[in-house]
């Protein structure tokens, strides 16, 4: 896996990094990390829009942050970004009427009868009367400052409102560095800002749940699920690109169940994601995603790029990828209910570098995990989840965080040349915000 990271001078050089290793309870060394060689694959970037600090903020001694601390710049591999690193303000209990108890271990999960209004009709085929239904529950949120309070810079990204108690979706990597009071914003279709603090937040599944300050009736989107979705099916996206407010651009499904892997060494989210060619750009990030009955199928989260640039920030090239709406009812659903986000291991370290004839378990797993009990062993390569091919260490973590914790799932395990089939139940991990 291949990550360079971008120093604090925003003039310098990238520089090549050291190893990467998600977090994932799952997950092994990669290898040497250099910089991409020409012509290879295009990598992933976040899109919240970055924007400059006031000046004059920093104290005495300290070199100013980079004028886009939204961004940082991980180029892994072929599809990867850098979220941010700082926790979230609040993890208190709040549970919201629009989550229902459902799924493997009670698993909580957000209820598609939010409040929102009834959705069009499936063959309205009009992508205006769509972005009419949809813009008013779509926001831009505006995220200042770092954890010491200072107005450092931030970042523009989008929303959506979930339910009728003003809570709003959006990525972890748009608000992850706004903790301080005031350094978070949504702003309406109508332009009014309004105060917002974090809920709580998933670098797993690059997932944010905000509270919007006070009660303003802020109008929920139509909840809809992207396996329904077929490849070739239009989708539109809507959000704030560049910081342009309610801006809306269509295309179609490019494809689904598409691995993607987002974040750094520190944080990293691994994507089962929706991909599309819809035009998404710095700023649509945590923006809806949504069919041609107004209802949201996913929450967009990066694009490709072959490397060009605006103001400093990669722009589309018609590849977009999108958090499935599934995953994000489950996650905003355990965040509401608790506080936090919980995520399924196995408890094995794989290969997460280029190889392409599974994922090879690369160290004896620790008695008690699931993988032990289950008989996994150092040198074992998993080719199949529940008959579905996993060609590397990538494809195995993405297709087991599909699952939930108490899921049992069936491995298809290549052991000296043989193949035999391992049933494993899935172990659940606590997101780690602070």
């Amino acid at each position: 896996m291949v990550a360079v990271t971008e120093s604090d001078d925003d003039t310098a050089p990238l520089r090549p990094s050291g190893p990467s290793y998600p977090p994932s309870g799952e997950q092994g060394p990669s290898g040497p990390s250099y910089p991409p060689e020409p012509g290879a694959p295009p990598a992933t970037v976040p899109y919240a829009w970055g924007f400059p600090a006031p000046p004059h903020q920093s104290p005495p001694g300290e070199r100013p942050t980079s004028r886009f601390p939204g961004w940082a710049w991980p180029a892994m591999t072929v599809l990867a970004l850098l979220v941010g690193a700082v926790g979230g303000t609040f993890a208190g209990a709040l549970v919201s009427t629009s989550v229902s108890s459902a799924g493997p271990a009670g698993v909580p999960v957000i209820s598609t009868d939010n409040g929102a209004p009834s959705p069009l009709k499936a063959d309205n085929g009009s992508i205006a009367a769509v972005a009419a239904r949809v813009l008013p529950s779509t926001v831009q949120i505006q995220a200042r400052g770092g954890a010491d309070g200072l107005q450092r810079g931030g970042a523009t990204g989008s929303g959506f409102v979930l339910d009728g108690k003003d809570h709003v979706i959006t990525n972890n990597h748009v608000v992850a560095d706004a903790t301080g009071p005031g350094q978070l914003k949504v702003v309406d279709q109508s332009g009014h800002k309004h105060d917002a603090r974090i809920v709580g937040r998933s670098p797993v599944y690059d997932i944010a749940v905000l509270a919007v300050s006070d009660h303003h009736g802020l109008r929920p989107a139509a909840i809809g699920s992207s396996s329904r979705l077929r490849v070739g099916d239009t989708v539109v996206a809507i959000g704030s690109p560049l910081g342009l407010s309610s801006t809306v651009t269509s295309g179609i499904v490019s494809a689904t169940d598409r691995p993607v892997t987002t974040g750094d060494s520190n944080e990293s989210s691994y994507i089962n994601a929706l991909q599309t060619d819809a035009a998404i750009n710095p700023g649509n990030s945590g923006g809806p995603l949504v069919d041609l009955r107004g209802q949201v199928v996913g929450v967009n989260s990066a694009i490709a790029t072959t490397g060009g640039t605006i103001g400093g920030q990669a722009g589309n090239i018609g590849v977009g990828f999108a958090i499935p709406m599934e995953q994000v009812r489950v996650t905003a659903g355990q965040i509401l209910a608790t506080g936090k986000a919980r995520y399924p291991v196995i408890g094995a370290d794989v290969n997460t570098g280029s190889h392409h004839d599974g994922a090879e378990v690369v160290d004896t797993p620790k008695a008690g995990t699931p993988a032990a009990s289950a008989g996994l062993r150092k040198g074992d390569v998993v080719t199949a989840v529940d008959g579905k091919p996993v060609t590397d260490g990538i494809g195995l973590i993405v297709a087991i965080r599909s699952h939930q914790p108490g899921e049992t799932v069936d491995l298809q395990v290549r052991r000296a040349g043989h193949e035999r089939d391992v049933r494993i139940r899935l172990e659940a991990k606590i997101d780690p915000t602070p």
